[in-house]
């Protein structure tokens, strides 16, 4: 007998709620005085970052691989050497996406598990002091 496996990515709502997640990130990463340090090593436009992240989280939480069929392995943290990510940094982006995680995904359990991998990145992508 085979078992029906369901994904974070289904479990969240899909496309859907991946979409709303990120966009929400990037809308509090761009608006918030609190994110100015993060904001600051990002391009003038966040789109293009925006879609990037959106096509990563979505194979990240078990949806359509479409970060690594448009891009290949996400090589993330060489991918982020050309911006120092120092613990501010890493603290802003971290606030952005604790505030975006809790506005946009309803379930608190489904939160915690995306929340713990998603930290541990973000203190891995830190490359100053």
């Amino acid at each position: 007998m085979t078992e029906k496996v369901t994904t974070l990515y289904e479990a969240i709502g899909g496309d859907p709620a991946v979409r709303a997640l990120t966009h929400r990130f990037y809308k509090l990463m761009d608006t918030l005085p609190e994110a100015s340090n993060v904001r600051a090593v990002h391009p003038p436009s966040l789109e293009g970052s925006e879609e990037k992240f959106y096509e990563y989280m979505t194979g990240y939480l078990g949806g359509p691989p479409l970060y690594t069929d448009k891009r290949g392995h996400p090589r993330l943290r060489s991918r982020h050497f050309v911006a120092e990510i120092g613990p501010i940094e890493r603290d802003e982006w971290l606030l952005c996406f604790r505030r975006a995680l809790d506005e946009t995904i309803a379930s608190q359990a489904l939160r915690d598990l995306i929340w713990a991998p998603v930290e541990r990145l973000a203190y891995h992508m830190q490359n100053k002091e």
